[in-house]
């Protein structure tokens, strides 16, 4: 758990190759969790409001519900601290940072719930364009928060991604989910806008906030990383606690569990397994973060946009448009642009240090 953000200066060959490999491996890991919470999260949230589900609030809960699993690898990382240093602290994040890690916990909890409002409006196919969108105000904030450096193929990857939604939102109000009228169904999409704007804006302060928990010469390390997480899912988890007490939602769910068209047994499991997959969405962002940037993590949510169009098309028998397909293919080309780009800058970089080396 404790893997560092920052490398030694001169560090030995056997270690370093060895932190290389856990990098890697983080790296991996995060993507992964990030990829099933992006595909699988949005489709449970639908698939709760399709089946006979109301509650906004309950929705926009279970987004961050599942951050007690986090308590599993804080515990362990702080076992194995006592394990190596009796005295090691309870806590690795320091007080300020804590601090912010609520803050942000409470503006994510925000955008849980206008994003939850809007989705029991929106199909799967118009929340993709919520996280296309993402993409371009996570660029935006992340170059005037944390100087996030932009190239030829970063932009191009945008340009991609931000074409592929247009062309997803051309047939959006034909696949107006059923009972829902017109002006219900612009609010949901407004709703999602602006839920993808806050949440374009967390992701760089996150950011952010590592940089500056690692001022002073401190070390940033994924157990600091987990436990942000863990604070910001239990603050967030407690301002949607707070909605769903004012709107009555705990004394619902047995009832509304009644009238669910699968049963009162997969209406729990739907809601247990969306408090999962938000979680690895969660958990997976703010990994990406702190194993390569912010930029990457909206990339990335946005790359995997046409596997929900297509999963939705499969789970929930949505129409599968000529739209969409050129979407996912532009999706599929943005990714390849940027991944490219990151492979060319990573390998100019390394012969401009041979160079120097050799000097």
């Amino acid at each position: 758990m404790d893997v560092e953000a920052a490398k030694d200066a001169v560090p030995a060959p056997a270690p370093a190759r060895r932190g290389k490999g856990m990098h890697r491996l983080l790296v991996a890991v995060n993507c992964g969790m990030l990829v099933l919470g992006t595909t699988g999260g949005p489709l449970l949230s639908r698939l709760y409001y399709s089946k006979g589900g109301h509650r906004q609030w309950l929705s926009a809960w279970l987004e961050t519900g599942g951050w007690p699993l986090l308590l599993v690898p804080v515990l362990a990382s702080y076992l194995a601290r006592r394990s190596r240093d009796p005295s090691a602290p309870l806590v690795l994040t320091r007080p300020r940072i804590l601090l912010a890690a609520a803050a942000l916990g409470l503006a994510t909890g925000a955008d849980d719930f206008i994003y939850a409002y809007g989705l029991s409006f929106v199909p799967v196919s118009t929340s993709a364009i919520l996280i296309s969108t993402q993409l371009a105000f996570t660029v935006f904030f992340a170059f005037l928060i944390v100087r996030q450096r932009l190239t030829a193929f970063s932009l191009n990857a945008v340009a991609l991604l931000t074409v592929g939604a247009v062309v997803l939102g051309l047939h959006a109000s034909s696949d107006r989910p059923k009972g829902v009228s017109r002006g219900q169904y612009w609010l949901g999409f407004s709703l999602s806008l602006g839920a993808a704007a806050l949440y374009g804006l967390v992701l760089p302060l996150v950011e952010l906030t590592y940089k500056r928990a690692a001022g002073g010469g401190r070390v940033v390390t994924y157990a600091l990383v987990v436990e942000m997480q863990l604070v910001m899912g239990f603050f967030a988890t407690a301002f949607c606690t707070v909605g769903m007490i004012v709107n009555n939602d705990f004394q619902a769910i047995a009832r509304e569990s009644r009238t669910y068209e699968l049963g009162v047994a997969r209406y729990y499991t739907v809601l247990v397994w969306s408090a999962i997959l938000w979680q690895f969405f969660f958990l997976g962002a703010v990994g990406v973060i702190f194993c390569v940037h912010t930029l990457f993590t909206g990339i990335l949510i946005a790359a995997f946009i046409p596997v929900t169009e297509v999963l939705a098309v499969i789970l929930l028998r949505e129409k599968f448009s000529s739209e969409k397909g050129v979407a996912l293919v532009l999706s599929l080309w943005g990714l390849a642009s940027y991944s490219y780009g990151e492979y060319a800058e990573a390998r100019a970089n390394k012969k401009k240090s041979e160079g120097t080396c050799d000097l």
